[in-house]
């Protein structure tokens, strides 16, 4: 036998450099040796390295057959593996670990066709995304090297952010590109326990069904609660009635953010004792929460002397820069004051805000995005063998007509809605419609849309 022994089918090879046995057997004696001393006079060796069992620590023998290996083959076999094990690789290679098909900027790239903006959000959920893949992976392999002992916690998000920028739009993105159950549930149907709504363990029951009712599968799952700010309490002060929908949520969701094991109605509602529950471990499910904290700008603000009091003062901008981008400097004790208790605080450690839209962002809204609301309209008029045209101060009276609103581009829609409404009613009647033109004219209420028939070149 070489000094060399090769494994599988690529050439790693490991090479002996302890000292060899002064004499050594041919395999067929090995083999023919029998599993010990059996009283013919032969020492049991090492299949590997022939050395006997005089000259080694420890002899592994075979279940079956009379192979054995010795301690030093049998920890040299396991730095190979660390050696070939992207986890166990060196610090050049140290980038491999973990999973190679959702790298954040993978995951920030599949975002960014949908959602315009939000650069810092998308990185955030992004990482957050990618880390939790880590986590789950963590569990399966054997171990990082120098940090077999260190287990991998998860950190929850709060998302901050005006109405109608996104927030929900990127939850519903990442549900469309993981390939993990993912489940979007919505915090004001939740109320304390023993009250009228639902539980907040009922907030798994999507969960569970997005997993297919594998328990297993929904145990590493993301779920994204919606509308969280409508859980803080209605006051600062002391109330005698009970709030069941408010504190009281808040103080329910503790331990489904640590980790913990709940019960849970498999098709969802509220629980019963006759009901059989499906009982999942929270540990490593990895909890988005996002809403939009209305008022809690005139608290940062406040903090950081941006916002005047008094007569004859300035009140600033909506648009102004850093009124758009106040959710950016949102602080731990801003949402005290708002109304959330420090324990659910702690539980949501990485903070990421959503910024107010500009005009531009409102423009690349309605035309760039793979699903941007010019493109849906169109298609709903092409479906008709209709072209829908629109002119560029067209898309600007809507964006004009959406930032006074203060909805965020949810007013996008509302506004296009009330613009083509009248024209989607006649469409299917009107056989010789060839072409609509939106202008300036007609989204200010002030004329019909360009109406083009077949044969005509003009129609008001």
């Amino acid at each position: 036998m070489d000094d060399k022994h090769q494994i599988g089918t690529e050439n790693c090879y490991i090479f002996m450099d302890e000292k060899k046995p002064r004499t050594r057997k041919g395999k067929d004696d090995l083999f023919n040796a029998g599993g010990g001393n059996d009283g013919s006079g032969t020492v049991p060796h090492c299949s590997f390295c022939l050395r006997s069992a005089n000259e080694v620590t420890t002899l592994i023998s075979a279940p079956y057959g009379s192979a054995f290996i010795c301690d030093i083959c049998s920890a040299n076999n396991v730095e190979l593996l660390r050696s070939h094990l992207p986890q166990y690789a060196t610090k050049a290679n140290a980038r491999k670990a973990g999973i190679s098909h959702f790298t954040p900027r993978a995951i920030k790239k599949e975002l960014d066709d949908y959602v315009i903006g939000q650069e810092q959000a998308k990185k955030v959920l992004s990482v957050a995304v990618y880390n939790h893949f880590k986590r789950i992976e963590s569990e399966t392999i054997l171990g990082v090297e120098g940090f077999e002992d260190t287990e991998i916690e998860k950190a929850n998000i709060l998302m901050l952010g005006p109405t109608g920028t996104g927030k929900t739009l990127l939850a519903r993105t990442l549900a469309r590109i993981l390939d993990v159950p993912f489940a979007v549930a919505d915090a004001t149907t939740l109320t304390e326990a023993g009250y009228v709504g639902d539980d907040v363990e009922s907030i798994l029951s999507a969960l569970l069904q997005a997993a297919d009712y594998d328990v297993a599968k929904a145990e590493r799952g993301i779920v994204y609660v919606d509308e969280i700010d409508k859980l803080a309490r209605k006051s600062d002060s002391a109330s005698i009635t009970r709030d069941v929908s408010g504190e009281g949520v808040q103080q329910g969701f503790l331990k489904l953010l640590e980790g913990t094991v709940a019960g849970v109605p498999p098709k969802g509602g509220r629980k019963h004792p006759e009901q059989p529950l499906v009982y999942i471990n929270t540990k490593h499910i990895l909890f988005i929460a996002g809403g939009a904290f209305d008022g809690l700008e005139k608290i940062i603000q406040k903090r950081m002397h941006k916002y005047p009091i008094g007569f004859g003062a300035e009140f600033p901008v909506k648009d102004a820069e850093y009124v758009r981008t106040t959710f950016r400097f949102c602080e731990q004790e801003d949402l005290l004051k708002f109304g959330f208790i420090p324990e659910l605080i702690g539980r949501l450690p990485i903070l990421t805000a959503l910024d107010a839209l500009s005009k531009d962002a409102m423009m690349q809204i309605l035309t760039e995005p793979k699903n941007a609301l010019v493109k849906q309209y169109r298609k709903l008029f092409a479906m008709e063998g209709v072209e829908l045209a629109f002119e560029n101060d067209a898309l600007e009276a809507i964006i004009d007509k959406a930032m006074k609103r203060g909805t965020g581009a949810r007013a996008l829609r509302s506004i296009m809605e009330g613009v083509l409404t009248e024209l989607m009613f006649s469409l299917p009647d009107d056989q010789k419609l060839e072409k609509v033109i939106v202008t300036k004219l007609s989204v200010e209420g002030k004329a019909q849309p360009i109406l083009i028939r077949i044969g005509e070149k003009k129609a008001a």
